[in-house]
C-alpha cells in the first residue's frame, strides 16, 4: 500500500488546524497554549483515514511567522500540501513566505483550500480566488485545482475530501530498499519505555529490533518498538509517519534535528556543496561569507555560505555555494533545504544538496565548478557511486541499485562496469547473483578490523586471533557470514587471514619463547599426572613463575587444541580428554547410558571432574541428557578405540 504524507501550509489563524479536524476528526493542537491561545505554535500530527481506504498521515504546520522554523522542520516530508487561505483575508505574508519555502524544498503536488467561505458573499469570493490565483502563478500550484469550504458549516468538505483522495493516487511511492532514515521532529519519554522519537520516514524500512544509529552525534541504538499513528507495528515504511522507541538512550541525547537511520549509511559534515536559488523577493543580495540558518530535514544550524562563482548573489539568480557549518549535519545528495538571513531570520533562498561531505573548495576553481555541474546533471556513474557509499558496506544488486536512482538497468549496469573499473566498487559473485559494495567504504572497514586486530595482537601476542563472529559484529554488521566470506577472499582484504573461526593479521604467527615452551610443557606433564584428576592450571603456572604471560600461555594452548577446558579451573589435555570420550561413548554403546557416578567410576575420578565433563559433552552434542543420565549424542564419534 502506497503510503503519503499530507501536510497544511499557509498564514497565521487562516484556519488549517480546523480544517484538519474537520477532515480527519482530530485536533492537531495538542500542548495547552496552543489550546488556549487558539493557535498552533508547534507541529501536529494526525492520521487521516481516505474514502478509497488508505490511511495517510497528516502534518499541520503552524502559520505565524514567529514560528517559522517549526515549520521548517516539518515540510521536509510532504508528499501533498493543503495550502489554505482564508476566504475573509485572502493572500498574507505567510502565505506567500510559506509558498516560497514549498518550492525551495521541491513539493510537486498541492490543492489549493479557501476556508471561512461561510464569512464572505460570493462577489469577494471570487475576487480573493483571482488573488490566490496570481499568488501562485509560476509555482508547482499554478494549475492546482482550488476549494472553497467551511469547517463550520460543512460546505465544501466532501468534495474537498474526494480531491484529496484522487490526489494521493498521484503521489510517486518512496523508495523502500535500501537504508532508513527518520529526521526527528518530536523527541520525548514515556514511563516504563524510554525515549521515543518520531518523524516522517524519508526512505527504507525500519523494523522492531533493527540497530540503528543517532546522527550526527553517532550514538548507536536499538529499535526496541514501533509505532505508526499511535499502534504498534512490526516494521514501518517510507512515507509514513512513525514513533520510535530506542534502546539504550536518554532523551537529553537526542533532539529535534537528529536523523535516525541504519548504521554507516549517513556522514556527518561540517561543509556541504550546494546548488543555492536566492529568492526573486529577497530584500537584498546575497554576500559571500555571510552568516546563515541552514534548514534541512529537521534540523536548523547556523553557519555561512561560500559563494564559488560570484562575490554576491543577486535576487532570482543561483549558484554553487559551500556551507560551512557550526555544527554537523547529516543528510544526503539531493535533499533540499532553505536559508534564511541570520537576524532578522527571514527566508531569502534555498536549493539542492550536491555533496553532503565536502573537502573545502576553492572559489572561482574551473575545476571545482565542472565537478559540480556533473553532480548536479546526474551523471549515472556518479549517482550509482553515491548510491553505493550510502549503502555502507552492504552488498546491493543492479535492480536495487536502478530503483534508488532512478536509471534504467543498462545504464546501472553501465555504470557499474566503470565503477569497478576505476577501482570505485568490487564485485561479488554469490549464488547466481552479482552484489556490488562501495570500495571505499569496504577499505575502511577493512582498515578498521586490521586496527582492531593489531591491538589485539599487541596485547595478547600468544592468541591466534579474534573470533570472526565478533570481527563481523563490530566491522561488517550489514554483512551476512557469507559474505564477509566471500569478502575476506578479495585481494582488498589480503592482510587479513581467516584459520577455522578466527580472524589474524596476515603478518602474525603465534611461537613461544624459551621460557613460554617450557611453561607450556610443564603444564602440560603437571596435568598428566592424574590425567582425569587434574590440578588447576593457573595455579600450576603460578608454581611455575610464569606470572602474567601464564594466562596467555594457557590461552594459547587451548586455541591449539593441545588442552581442553571443559569448566572454569578444568582443564584436560587433548590425549585425556579424546581417550575420556572414547570411554564414554563405548560405555554408553555397551550399557545403554551412563550417569555422573559411572563415570566418575569408570575414569577414576571424582565428581567435580565428572560432572563438568558430562555438561561438555553435552554442549558438544556428543552425549544427550535425559533425567540422571546420558545417551549417546548425534556428534558421538562413530567408533571408539580404548587404549
Amino acid at each position: 500500500m502506497k503510503h503519503v504524507i499530507i501536510g497544511t501550509a499557509g498564514h497565521v489563524d487562516h484556519g488549517k488546524t480546523t480544517l484538519i479536524r474537520a477532515l480527519t476528526g482530530h485536533n492537531t493542537d495538542r500542548l495547552k497554549e496552543e489550546q488556549e491561545r487558539g493557535i498552533s505554535i508547534e507541529l501536529g500530527f494526525a492520521p487521516f483515514d481516505l474514502p478509497s481506504g488508505r490511511r495517510a498521515g497528516v502534518v499541520d504546520v503552524p502559520g505565524h511567522e514567529r514560528f517559522i522554523r517549526h515549520m521548517l522542520a516539518g515540510v521536509g516530508g510532504f508528499d501533498l500540501v493543503l495550502l489554505v487561505v482564508a476566504a475573509d483575508e485572502g493572500v498574507m505574508p505567510q502565505t506567500r513566505e510559506h509558498l516560497d519555502i514549498l518550492q525551495l524544498v521541491g513539493v510537486k503536488s498541492g490543492i489549493i483550500v479557501l476556508t471561512k467561505v461561510d464569512l464572505v458573499d460570493a462577489e469577494w469570493l471570487e475576487l480573493v480566488k483571482d488573488e490566490v490565483r496570481a499568488a501562485v502563478q509560476g509555482t508547482f500550484l499554478a494549475e492546482a485545482p482550488m476549494y472553497a469550504v467551511s469547517a463550520v458549516t460543512g460546505q465544501g468538505i466532501p468534495e474537498l475530501l474526494a480531491a484529496i483522495d484522487r490526489a494521493t493516487d498521484a503521489v510517486v511511492e518512496r523508495e523502500h530498499t535500501g537504508p532508513f532514515r527518520l529526521p526527528v521532529d518530536r523527541v520525548f519519554t514515556i514511563a516504563g519505555f524510554g525515549t521515543v522519537v518520531t518523524g516522517t520516514l524519508l526512505s527504507g524500512t525500519v523494523k522492531t529490533g533493527d540497530r540503528a544509529e543517532v546522527f550526527p552525534a553517532r550514538l548507536t541504538t536499538r529499535i526496541r518498538q514501533v509505532e505508526v499513528h499511535g499502534e504498534k507495528v512490526e516494521q514501518a515504511f517510507a512515507g509514513q509517519r512513525v514513533a520510535l522507541n530506542l534502546a539504550g538512550l536518554s532523551v537529553e541525547e537526542v533532539e529535534r534535528g537528529a536523523v535516525v537511520a541504519t548504521p554507516g549509511s549517513l556522514t556527518p559534515s561540517l561543509q556541504v556543496d550546494a546548488r543555492l536559488l536566492l529568492l526573486a523577493r529577497a530584500p537584498r543580495p546575497l554576500k559571500h561569507r555571510e552568516r546563515i540558518r541552514l534548514h534541512t530535514g529537521t534540523a536548523e544550524v547556523l553557519g555561512r555560505v561560500h559563494l564559488l562563482a560570484t562575490e554576491e548573489l543577486a535576487p532570482g539568480e543561483s549558484t554553487f555555494v559551500q556551507f560551512r557549518l557550526e555544527e554537523p549535519v547529516a543528510v544526503c545528495r539531493g535533499d533540499r533545504f532553505v536559508i534564511r538571513t541570520y537576524s532578522p531570520a527571514t527566508t531569502v533562498g534555498g536549493g539542492c544538496i550536491l555533496e553532503p561531505v565536502a573537502p573545502r573548495r576553492r572559489r572561482f576553481d574551473d575545476a571545482v565548478l565542472v565537478e559540480l555541474e556533473r553532480k548536479e546533471k546526474g551523471d549515472p556513474v556518479d549517482l550509482v557511486g553515491h548510491a553505493l557509499e550510502r549503502a555502507g558496506v552492504r552488498p546491493v544488486v543492479s535492480e536495487e541499485l536502478s530503483r534508488a536512482t532512478g536509471l534504467g538497468r543498462e545504464e546501472v549496469e553501465a555504470a557499474l562496469k566503470e565503477l569497478v573499473g576505476a577501482e570505485r566498487a568490487v564485485s561479488l559473485a554469490l549464488e547466481g547473483s552479482t552484489y556490488y559494495l562501495d570500495r571505499g567504504n569496504l577499505a575502511r572497514a577493512v582498515d578498521e578490523a586490521a586496527s582492531l586486530l593489531a591491538r589485539f595482537h599487541e596485547e595478547h601476542p600468544l592468541r591466534r586471533g579474534l573470533p570472526l563472529e565478533e570481527i563481523r559484529a563490530r566491522v561488517f554488521p550489514e554483512l551476512s557470514a557469507r559474505f564477509l566470506a566471500e569478502v575476506l577472499r578479495l585481494p582488498l582484504a589480503a592482510e587479513l587471514k581467516v584459520e577455522e573461526e578466527h580472524i589474524r593479521l596476515a603478518g602474525h604467527s603465534v611461537s613461544f619463547t624459551p621460557a613460554q615452551a617450557a611453561w607450556a610443557e610443564a603444564l602440560k606433564e603437571a596435568l598428566e599426572e592424574a590425567p582425569f584428576q587434574p590440578p588447576a592450571p593457573t595455579a600450576v603456572l603460578a608454581r611455575l613463575g610464569a606470572g602474567k604471560e601464564g594466562p596467555e600461555v594457557l590461552a594459547a594452548l587451548l586455541e591449539r587444541g593441545e588442552l581442553v577446558q571443559v569448566a572454569e579451573d578444568v582443564v584436560f589435555t587433548r590425549r585425556a580428554f579424546d581417550e575420556a570420550v572414547a570411554k564414554v561413548t563405548q560405555y554408553i554403546r555397551t550399557h545403554g547410558a551412563i550417569t555422573v557416578a559411572e563415570l566418575r567410576d569408570l575414569l577414576g575420578t571424582s565428581r567435580r571432574y565428572a560432572l563438568p565433563l558430562l555438561e561438555y559433552l553435552d554442549g558438544c552434542r556428543i552425549t544427550r541428557r535425559i533425567g540422571d543420565k546420558r545417551i549417546l549424542g548425534p556428534a558421538a564419534p562413530a567408533t571408539v578405540r580404548v587404549k
